[in-house]
């Protein structure tokens, strides 16, 4: 399986990177967070580490560490916009068994 971006999510990326000069892709990671287990991290990826998987949705790469990737392995990110003052990634994480009310965490 692998995780994947969706167009939209692709075409924010590849323009936050292009906007900061540098970058590999985007770096996908989960930590011991919140009151159902486990959060989402997202940031930039500038070198790989060992272990990390990299896959490529329209034309970006996305970088997942092996731990990560157990429990987020199969999830698609969507980035969506209400409006000027709201957005951002959106996780639909198939592994995701409960999520928190306020949804910062899940846990699988």
């Amino acid at each position: 399986m692998a995780v994947t971006l969706t167009e939209a999510a692709a075409r924010h990326v590849a323009r936050m990177l292009e906007k900061r000069g540098q970058g590999l892709g985007l770096r996908v990671g989960t930590k011991k967070s919140g009151c159902s287990g486990f959060a989402y991290e997202v940031d930039y990826a500038d070198a790989l580490d060992g272990g990390d998987q990299v896959f490529e949705s329209h034309g970006v790469k996305v970088v997942v560490d092996a731990q990560s990737m157990e429990r987020i392995d199969g999830m698609e990110i969507d980035f969506v916009t209400s409006n000027l003052l709201n957005q951002g990634f959106e996780f639909n994480n198939p592994r995701a068994k409960d999520q928190c009310g306020c949804g910062e965490s899940f846990s699988v």
